[in-house]
């Protein structure tokens, strides 16, 4: 086994209120400079809905991610001949227009406009021109569905739900949205390094983040087209492409990231997972039924000696290992059995997991009334308003029985804990969910504290950072530490 590390990050939709508390701050601390303005490494979307960029889902459009041809794992974007071809003039990057111009507003007329009959007014003005503008998009223009018509409807996973479904869950009685928030997967097999031809792009072998190297960036802007999630950007300011860094300072030195720091619903998991890269390749050619499993069966029990032995041999520190076996991200993802990913065909096995939303059941409207067609209480999973089908497109590349599993043990643990809490409720009900789920009391309990009830140190376990030996990985820590400190090999900028 070749045992490696990875940040593994486990968001819960359940929880997640839209408040953009994440993005805001994200934004604040890392994407508040010039040629920054538009980036946004951290975005909340409502689904359905086009998101952002505009249809960034759709691969037909910016060739991104990977494609099997024949035996061999390609990119979408090309090959090297592709990428020699297309390095001056990339006709797959997404547009300014697929983002939004961004604007600021001329303030100063507010408070310096002369005397007059009329109502002042800041008009907007983009900060790449400086000339005044209309704004006709920003970077979550659709939030709560606003203009649904031209933005839900568009939705791509819409196409692999059956039409009457479609017309039914968009029909103003029955529609119904969920917000998805979304950072850069830190993926496995990441298309973004696959494709970079100056090599700037890089993952970390100590904690499986991806990064690019400032100095080695030569601009090419393959990263950006060849990242399906498009989590890579451009600063045009800078000459640099840029992207998000899971707050790898932070991490170092023991802080979660700024957009787990201040989640309001609590809705992110954070926590480190040991997985076996030399079945990577394997796992990623799959067919688009088995991925979801094959990614699974890449990450290993932790509390395995015969893992715990080649993580060792491996190098991995053992308070990794304990770190590891203490991973939210772990127990959501391989022992609840109820986080997916996200459109896992696109082959790059991203490392941000998602827990599905339990929607409300459909509805019907009769005699001024609004009735349910269920009998039970909560319903069967094919009674909810959000179709199968789409969240099958969402997380799982179109397996709707992987979603209908999941769905079952998250109403299992409801059905669990109201039976536990409500009085007078029937045991029965929720023994045989839990039985026909695959799911054990003590299980669902666990999944109900660690969902509702989980201390931040619970939620966010930071393995620690051993910085003095991923250097040494390189170079010899050591001959630096007299005048620049153990770890590092660049002698740090002082004041005259």
């Amino acid at each position: 086994m070749d045992i490696r590390s990875q940040i593994v990050t486990v968001f819960h939709l359940d929880k997640c209120i839209g408040c953009h508390t994440c993005s805001v701050l994200c934004k604040n601390t890392w994407t508040d400079r010039r040629g920054a303005e538009y980036m946004w490494w951290n975005n909340v979307e409502a689904k359905p809905g086009t998101g952002y960029p505009s249809k960034w889902e759709d691969q037909g459009i910016y060739k991104g991610g990977f494609e099997v041809k024949g035996e061999a794992l390609k990119l979408k974007s090309g090959g090297k001949l592709n990428v020699l071809k297309n390095i001056f003039h990339n006709p797959d990057l997404p547009e300014l227009e697929d983002y939004y111009e961004p604007w600021t507003y001329k303030y100063n007329e507010l408070f310096e406009a002369p005397e007059g009959d009329d109502q002042p007014t800041a008009r907007p003005v983009s900060l790449i021109t400086g000339e005044h503008m209309d704004v006709k998009s920003g970077p979550n223009w659709d939030d709560d569905l606003g203009g649904s018509e031209d933005y839900a409807a568009s939705d791509v996973n819409l196409k692999h739900v059956p039409e009457a479904e479609r017309n039914a869950m968009l029909e103003i009685e029955r529609i119904t949205y969920f917000y998805l928030p979304r950072i850069c997967n830190h993926c496995l097999s990441p298309a973004c390094v696959a494709a970079c031809p100056s090599g700037a792009v890089y993952k970390r072998g100590e904690d499986g983040i991806v990064l690019i190297n400032q100095e080695q960036c030569r601009a090419w802007r393959m990263c950006v087209s060849s990242c399906p999630y498009k989590k890579s950007y451009y600063n045009w300011t800078a000459g640099k492409s840029e992207k998000c860094i899971l707050c790898y300072p932070r991490l170092e030195s023991g802080q979660a990231p700024a957009c787990m720091h201040s989640c309001v619903g609590r809705i992110r998991y954070l926590g480190v997972m040991l997985y076996d890269a030399g079945k990577l390749e394997a796992c990623a050619k799959a067919p688009d039924a088995e991925l979801v499993d094959r990614q699974l069966e890449l990450y290993l029990d932790p509390n395995d000696a015969s893992v715990i032995g080649a993580a060792k041999k491996a190098g991995i520190a053992d308070s990794t290992i304990a770190a590891a076996q203490r991973s939210p991200s772990y127990k959501f993802i391989k022992e609840f059995k109820i986080a997916l990913p996200l459109h896992p065909e696109f082959r790059t096995l991203p490392n941000l997991f998602y827990v599905p939303p339990l929607s409300p059941l459909i509805g019907v409207v009769e005699q001024r009334g609004y009735s349910f067609n269920s009998k039970g209480l909560l319903g069967a999973v094919s009674e909810m308003r959000l179709p199968v089908g789409y969240l099958a497109s969402l997380f799982s590349a179109g397996n709707s029985e992987k979603v209908s599993g999941v769905l079952a043990r998250l109403l299992a643990v409801r059905l669990r804990r109201r039976a536990v809490t409500v009085p007078g409720t029937e045991a029965s009900g929720a023994e045989k969910a839990l039985e026909e789920s695959g799911l054990t009391a003590a299980l669902a309990d666990e999944a109900y504290r660690l969902t509702s009830l989980a201390t931040f140190g619970e939620r966010i376990v930071i393995p620690p950072a051993h910085r003095e030996e991923a250097i040494e990985t390189l170079e010899a820590a050591s001959d630096y530490k007299g005048s620049n400190g153990l770890g590092f090999t660049r002698k740090p900028e002082r004041a005259p």
